[in-house]
């Protein structure tokens, strides 16, 4: 009774609870009856009564189905009057739910534990903007309390891996980086290696560090390195295999010290050897370079060997007797053709007795010998030498060198075909000259303060006439550059230099240069290696910056590493060459990216710099550029073309338009690409389908032919070859033929020539020129194609590591860029370093609209960059430097 009471009296407030709670439990159940949404079904909280709030003893974690199986999600609370699961905002239904109650015998308290079960389907059939999640809500007396939300997600793992590792070929103690991601999967894969299919262990060797990105590194490769390397990705669904890569670490051969010399030998020479041992080359790597045995006359010239009989002195005598015979011929058939020649140049054609090379009467008349293209030069009418050689020729190094000596100096390594048309000439210019711009500024102690005066070029349009280029150019411009960094552009050479912001530290300025090599080049080839690229110096060589710069350098290969073995190199302050990398090199030092026309390399240090190609097959390219170039000759009736072949590179081909402007040349048909192939075969140049009865190539028709050596080493001067047609008629105005310029067993091009000999009926020719700044130096923000503001909102979003990989290395990704990713990873803002990159690139283009596709992607940003106006630009520059005080 008293109990009764005691519940009647005293327990109205559990008595509304009671009915509260019968009244929720039937209102759940009658919506669940109806199939309408239960969400408003049960209330947050309950009315106030005394007592302690539920405490979860056990949360549901986040799950993963795997497969078909579905997973059951758990809680445990006390005091719990009751536990009820809601599942992405909605309660899920009393039926679902299975409970156990118990008691706490520490505390006296009800325990209540609930799970209920998760399945794929339920997971796949919701599309929300978040993951699948469940929690927990517990009752007491008191009110409500919430658990975690637990995620349920469908795991998974792809089969292919995004990225396989590569194999290799280093040297001994180089850098290797075997790069790998794994498949996309849920959760996330945990990579492990193998090596020979046992698994590495980093913490074991402090040499190898796999933590960095799910790549391999080995700081200094050891011999015991070299195997085959498996990138293994596992979670809990599947593990997955990537391809193996098989790492072969290399020793090139080094001589040893040479021996001591032998004894003299009675042919009075003694010898020394020396051996590829220390050490021999291994797991094929280089052969010693050089001479394994070398010989040399032991008596200081003073050994004579005697003839020990009579035979020997018949046969010596008889030798003689020939040679003085051949030649008495040889003066004959001269004196007599050049008595019957009516031109200062007569071919001589002594090919039965010259094996095939022309010779060369070159004698001075007193007109003026036609073939020289500088009339200032007065002849020596004294001079009349006779020359077997060759004749196509190369211009000299300097106007002031052209002697007489120098001009009949014939070069011993072109041969001669006679079969169609065939006249030479020798072409000489001076060097141009270029002057870049400078600004005022502060400069650090002991630099150079020295200004020029620029001359700049007006904005012409993308395509040039010949005409409207500088007359003089000295390939070398300056600028003064501060702690906003800027652009510098040596005009259409295709060498640019990108400072970017923050590479020089604020209050300073430096005044930075930059040329080009016109000269002999200072890289001698060494091997079978050439040079693809002209000689930049960047400077002052003592200059810091705090983050890398890049430079642009323009080379001739057609891209290819299953042809091409490339490498920057670096001239010393004692003058020589030494390697900086390979561009197919993992390096923390610097970075090459190898466009097809270009090489942008990211450096920390000034100096001079060059491409060199190592050909690895025959089937490596050159391109080429070739031209054909004309102009009237002393002699009114004749007129000389020039064809041209010279390394694809803007400055290459500079230097032949800057010459043959000095000259009075006419580009006669827009130039043209040569792929020639290192075959070994030689260049054969020939004019055809001259019109018979108005010109003719006097005074024998001629093919020439140039040896593959000097095309394929072509990178002192422009090499040419020359041709003098003749007309029958002053009347005759118009020209018309064909040059063909091709390779044997390699490519071939046409130039077809239609053009009037009269200057004031000449059509002017056009070639593509490539459009540089009107000012060489550009700097702060508007010498960038990127907004400093949207570069900093990039750099702040990608340089943060995200664990679906949308960060630095999926950027570098989008934009081509898949190797030598360590190098980036060194920076302390990776995305920065990108985007100079992309700078870099894109200076003549600017291509805001795919950098926005790519980032756009990715997904982590959705702005249209190229949607944003000149305005808008100006008024991001503005603010910019408002802000740092300029």
């Amino acid at each position: 009774m008293g109990t009764a009471v005691a519940a009647g009296g005293g327990g109205g407030g559990a008595r509304r609870w009671i009915q509260w709670l019968g009244l929720c439990l039937w209102a759940a159940g009658a919506a669940a009856a109806r199939g309408t949404d239960n969400g408003e079904a049960l209330p947050e909280s309950i009315p106030s009564a005394p007592g302690t709030l539920p405490h979860f003893i056990e949360e549901p974690d986040d799950a993963y189905i795997i497969k078909s199986n579905p997973i059951a999600l758990r809680c445990k609370a006390r005091p719990a009057m009751q536990i009820f699961f809601k599942c992405n905002g909605e309660w899920v239904h009393q039926n679902e739910h299975v409970s156990e109650e118990s008691l706490d015998e520490s505390s006296g308290l009800k325990v209540r534990e609930v799970f209920i079960n998760v399945t794929r389907q339920q997971v796949e059939d919701f599309h929300g903007p978040e993951d699948y999640w469940c929690q927990c809500v517990a009752w007491s007396h008191l009110g409500t309390s919430k658990s975690r939300k637990a995620s349920v997600r469908i795991a998974y793992l792809r089969k292919n891996f995004e990225q396989d590792p590569q194999g290799r070929e280093v040297p001994i103690e180089g850098m290797i980086v075997l790069h790998c991601r794994p498949p996309e999967g849920v959760p996330a894969a945990e990579v492990e290696w193998l090596k020979n299919e046992e698994p590495i262990d980093s913490e074991q060797d402090e040499n190898i560090d796999t933590r960095a990105d799910h790549n391999l590194i080995i700081r200094q490769a050891r011999l015991s390195d070299s195997g085959n390397y498996t990138c293994m990705a596992a979670n809990i669904v599947a593990k997955r295999r990537s391809l193996s890569a098989t790492v072969v670490v290399y020793v090139d051969g080094s001589w040893e010290v040479w021996s001591e010399w032998s004894v003299c030998s009675p042919e009075c020479e003694h010898l020394r050897i020396r051996e590829c041992t220390a050490p021999p080359p291994r797991n094929g790597g280089k052969f010693c370079e050089g001479l394994s045995q070398e010989s040399e006359n032991c008596t200081d010239g003073l050994c004579i060997l005697g003839i020990e009989n009579a035979s020997d002195i018949a046969l010596y005598s008889g030798l003689g007797a020939a040679v003085v015979a051949v030649a008495v011929l040889v003066i004959g058939v001269t004196l007599y053709r050049r008595s019957q020649s009516d031109y200062g140049v007569d071919v001589i054609d002594s090919s039965a007795l010259t094996g095939g090379f022309q010779t060369f009467n070159f004698k001075t008349v007193r007109q003026g010998n036609s073939l020289l293209l500088n009339s200032a030069m007065q002849p020596d009418l004294t001079v009349s030498r006779t020359y077997s050689g060759p004749i196509c020729l190369q211009d000299p190094l300097d106007k002031e060198l052209m002697t007489e000596s120098s001009l009949f100096n014939p070069l011993s390594d072109i041969k001669v075909k006679v079969q169609s048309s065939f006249m030479v000439s020798l072409g000489v210019s001076e060097r141009a000259e270029y002057h870049g711009k400078n600004h005022p500024g502060t400069f650090p102690h002991g630099n150079n303060r020295s200004f020029s005066t620029m001359h700049p070029r007006n904005k012409t349009p993308y395509i040039q006439n010949l005409s409207s280029l500088p007359t003089r150019t000295e390939l070398r411009t300056t600028g003064v550059f501060g702690h906003l960094g800027g652009r510098l552009v040596m005009p259409n050479t295709g060498v640019s230099l990108l400072i970017p912001h923050g590479a020089i530290p604020e209050e300073n300025s430096w005044e930075i240069y930059m040329s080009i090599n016109q000269g002999e080049p200072s890289l001698q080839s060494d091997g079978s290696e050439v040079l693809l690229s002209p000689e930049v110096t960047c400077g002052p060589p003592d200059m810091i910056v705090t983050t890398p710069f890049a430079l642009t350098i323009p080379h001739c290969a057609d891209v290819s590493s299953e042809h091409w073995n490339i490498h920057l190199k670096k001239r010393t302050q004692q003058g020589k060459w030494e390697e900086v990398m390979s561009v197919e090199d993992e390096s923390t030092s610097c970075y090459c990216l190898l466009d097809p026309f270009a090489c942008h390399v990211l450096l920390d240090s000034f100096g001079t710099y060059a491409l060199t190609g190592e050909p690895i097959t025959d089937c490596a390219v050159k391109q080429l550029k070739v031209a054909v170039f004309g102009c009237m000759s002393c002699n009114s009736l004749d007129y000389n073309l020039r064809v041209y072949c010279v390394d694809n590179t803007p400055c290459a081909f500079q230097e032949v338009v800057s010459d043959e402007r000095h000259q009075g040349g006419q580009l006669l048909e827009e130039p043209k690409l040569l792929h020639f192939k290192g075959n070994t075969f030689s260049l054969q140049i020939s004019v055809l389908d001259i019109p018979p009865f108005l010109w003719r190539i006097k005074p024998f028709t001629a093919c020439q032919e140039v040896p593959f050596s000097r095309v394929w080493c072509s990178n002192r001067q422009p090499l040419h070859c020359a041709f003098s047609l003749e007309r029958y008629t002053p009347t005759t105005t118009q020209l018309s033929c064909k040059i063909c310029i091709r390779q044997l067993k390699g490519h071939e091009q046409i130039l077809q020539v239609q053009t009037s000999i009269l200057e004031s009926e000449r059509e002017t020719i056009t070639f593509i020129a490539q459009e540089d700044s009107t000012f060489p130096a550009q700097t702060g923000p508007k010498a960038f194609k990127i907004p400093y503001s949207i570069r900093q909102r990039i750099c702040a979003t990608f340089d943060t590591p995200n664990a679906k990989g949308k960060d630095w290395q999926m950027l570098a990704q989008k934009n081509s860029i898949n190797r030598n990713l360590s190098y980036f990873a060194t920076q302390s803002s990776p995305s920065a370093v990108i985007l100079n990159l992309w700078e870099a690139r894109h200076q003549h283009d600017g291509d805001l609209d795919s950098l926005a596709c790519a980032l756009e992607e990715i997904g982590r940003t959705h702005t249209k960059l190229a949607n944003i106006t000149e305005s808008q630009l100006d008024e991001a520059d503005f603010n910019y430097s408002r802000q740092n005080g300029l």
